[in-house]
Formats: structure tokens, C-alpha cells, sequence
């Protein structure tokens, strides 16, 4: 299956100067959970963002530029050529940015959101998806604390 995961604004912003612009400490714990021992899809721009391959994922990096090659990845030139390098038996996920989202989301079968639970300015957004074609099927609210410093929620999308 194509999951895709993110965690998103109330405004759909999802970053700024390639950046997230909020902290959330078990967003984190989450999105390592979910995606390790997984093929992880995303756009250069994304993968230059990490200060290093992040372990235990097989990382396709999407871009237009013919001779870059970061070691340890697999590049390619399009949305589809990611996906069909992905075990169509195992579960593979889309982790951003916006332009690869968009690109993606025809091809999603699961959205992983967290919902920060605030407005930012940003430059990156997330796609808008028709809640006439997705179902919410998981929810979980989580409240601000010491280390978090909005309400956020969990939500779990599946595609009709």
C-alpha cells in the first residue's frame, strides 16, 4: 500500500524555508515508528532537509536533476517510477514535500495526519483532499504540554 504521512497546519502549512516550523517530540516518535524498515518516497529538496539518510529506510528521492546520486538512495525522475520501485506487497510511504503530496496523492491508499492544531505562515502546504473520497477511520486527540507546545491530533485516512 502508498501511505502517505505528514503532519499539517490547520492552514494545510506543512513548512517554511524547508523547515518545520513547530516541534512535536512524539510526531516524531510516530513517524519513526510508522515508516522504519519501509521504502520512504520524497523530493530532493525534502532528503537535503535531514542532516543525514535516516536509518533503516530505503530512501527514493524524486528529482528533475539527471547526475544527482546521494549514496544509499534510489533516484528517480517521477512520482510513478518511485511507486513502482516499492514492493507492491509491503507498505511504502509518501513523506513529502508538498510537490511530491501532490503528485502522490493519486496514487495514496492511507493519509497518516497529524493535525497541529494551530496556523502557521509557511510556503509549503499540503494538498486539499476530498473528504467525499477519504474516510476517517482513527483519530486521537493529543493535548500541549512541556515538550509540545500545540494540541495535536492523529488522524488516520482511508481512501473510499
Amino acid at each position: 500500500m502508498i501511505i502517505m504521512i505528514a503532519a499539517v497546519a490547520e492552514n494545510n502549512a506543512l513548512g517554511k524555508n524547508n523547515e518545520l516550523v513547530w516541534h512535536l517530540p512524539n510526531d516524531f516518535k510516530r513517524f519513526k515508528s510508522l515508516t522504519t524498515d519501509h521504502y520512504i518516497i520524497m523530493g530532493r529538496k525534502t532528503f537535503e532537509s535531514f542532516p543525514k539518510p535516516l536509518p533503516n529506510r530505503i530512501h527514493i528521492v524524486i528529482t528533475r536533476q539527471t547526475n544527482y546520486n546521494p549514496e544509499g538512495c534510489i533516484v528517480v525522475d517521477s512520482i510513478q517510477k518511485a511507486i513502482a520501485v516499492c514492493p507492491e506487497n509491503e507498505d511504502s510511504y509518501i513523506i513529502g514535500g508538498g510537490e511530491i503530496y501532490e503528485l502522490g496523492l493519486p496514487y495514496t491508499d492511507i493519509i497518516e495526519l497529524t493535525k497541529v492544531h494551530h496556523t502557521f505562515e509557511a510556503d509549503t502546504f499540503f494538498p486539499k483532499f476530498s473528504k467525499n473520497e477519504w474516510v476517517l477511520v482513527e483519530s486521537e486527540e493529543n493535548f500541549k504540554d512541556e515538550k509540545h507546545l500545540y494540541d495535536y491530533t492523529y488522524e488516520t485516512y482511508i481512501r473510499k
